[in-house]
C-alpha cells in the first residue's frame, strides 16, 4: 500500500511533468482530414495537456485522421476551446449520454462502446493519453490499409491464440485475482455462451485500432451477462474487464496485427532504447526516473521542428 510519502512524491512528480508538457501549447496546431479515420480518447481536464502530447504526436507521424473525445464529465469549457484550437474541432461526446445496457458502468466501458458505435463507417484508434509517439508508425498505417485491426501487446510475448489456450482451473484462483485472470480462466464456456468466439489476445486497451465494420455493441452485451453469470456483476464490474473484452473484438475480427514489442511497449521503469516509435506510460510506473517527461520533450521537439 501506498504511503502518504509516496503519495506526495507522485503528486510532485505529476506537477513536474505538467510544467514540462506545457509547451505543447506552443506546438503549432494539427490540421485533421475527413479521411475515414478517427483518433478517439477518453479524457478529463486533470489529463489535458498529457493528451495533447498524445493526440499531437501520433498524429504528426500517422499524417491521417481526425479526433472524437470522449469527455469523462470533468472538461471545462476552456479546455474545449483548448481542444477545438489545437485538434482543429474534434468531435466531442458526453459520457452521461452513452447507454451502457448489459455492460458494467464505468471502468472505460463508455469508452468501447463508443468506439464500437464510430467504427461503423470509420477505422478508429483508441489512443491513451499516457502515450508517446516518438517514430515512424508504418505498422499503423499499414493496419488501416489493410483493413486490420491491432493492438499493443499486453506483453512482449502476447499472442493470438484460440481461447483454449487461455482456460485454467477457475477453483484455484485466489479470491483476490484480477478480474481479467478471472475471466480468461472461464475464456472457453464464457466465449461459447458469447455466440462461439474462438480466439483472444493479451492486448493492451491503451492502444488499439479497429477496422470499419465488424460487430457492434451487442456483442459486448452478449459476452458481458454471460460473464456475470460467471463471475458476478459486482467482479465482472471490477476495472480491467473493458480490456478483456476489448481484446476479444480484436481477436475475432480475422488475425490482427500484433505490434512489435521492440518498438510499441509499455513502460515498466526499463530503459527506452532509441528503436521505441511508440511508448504507454501505464500507471505503475508513469512518472518513474523522468523517462515520460524525456519521451515528451522529444515527441514535442519534432513537433517544433
Amino acid at each position: 500500500m501506498d504511503t502518504l510519502a509516496d503519495r506526495a512524491l507522485r503528486k510532485l512528480r505529476e506537477l513536474h511533468f505538467n510544467r514540462t508538457v506545457r509547451a505543447v501549447l506552443a506546438a503549432p496546431p494539427v490540421r485533421s482530414a475527413d479521411d475515414g479515420v478517427v483518433i478517439f480518447s477518453m479524457i478529463g481536464t486533470r489529463v489535458l495537456l498529457p493528451y495533447l502530447v498524445a493526440a499531437k504526436s501520433l498524429h504528426a507521424r500517422l499524417g491521417r485522421g481526425r479526433f472524437a473525445i470522449l469527455d469523462d464529465g470533468t472538461l471545462t469549457e476552456a479546455d474545449k476551446r483548448l481542444l477545438e484550437a489545437h485538434l482543429d474541432r474534434p468531435e466531442l461526446r458526453s459520457i452521461a449520454a452513452v447507454d451502457v445496457g448489459d455492460c458494467p458502468r464505468g471502468g472505460c466501458w463508455e469508452r468501447l462502446l463508443t468506439l464500437l458505435e464510430l467504427r461503423r463507417d470509420n477505422y478508429v484508434i483508441q489512443l491513451d493519453s499516457d502515450t508517446v509517439t516518438l517514430g515512424p508508425v508504418d505498422e499503423i498505417a499499414l493496419a488501416i490499409d489493410q483493413r486490420r485491426d491491432f493492438t499493443l501487446r499486453g506483453e512482449a510475448g502476447s499472442a493470438w491464440l484460440p481461447v483454449t489456450s487461455f482456460a485454467a482451473d477457475f477453483a484455484d484462483l485466489p479470491a483476490s485475482a484480477h478480474v481479467q485472470i478471472k475471466i480468461e480462466a472461464l475464456l472457453p464456456q464464457v466465449a461459447a455462451a458469447a455466440g462461439g468466439l474462438t480466439h483472444y489476445v493479451r492486448g493492451c486497451a491503451g492502444f488499439a485500432g479497429f477496422a470499419p465494420g465488424g460487430p457492434g455493441r451487442e456483442l459486448a452485451d452478449l459476452f458481458s451477462r454471460a460473464a456475470a453469470a460467471e463471475l458476478s456483476p459486482q467482479v465482472w464490474a471490477q476495472w480491467g474487464s473493458e480490456q478483456v473484452m476489448s481484446n476479444l473484438y480484436i481477436a475475432n475480427e480475422g488475425q490482427p496485427v500484433l505490434l512489435p514489442y521492440d518498438r510499441y511497449l509499455n513502460f515498466w521503469n526499463e530503459p527506452i532504447t532509441s528503436k521505441a516509435a511508440f511508448v504507454h506510460f501505464v500507471g505503475t510506473f508513469r512518472y518513474h526516473g523522468g523517462a515520460y517527461a524525456a519521451a515528451a520533450r522529444c515527441a514535442l521537439d519534432d513537433l517544433s521542428a
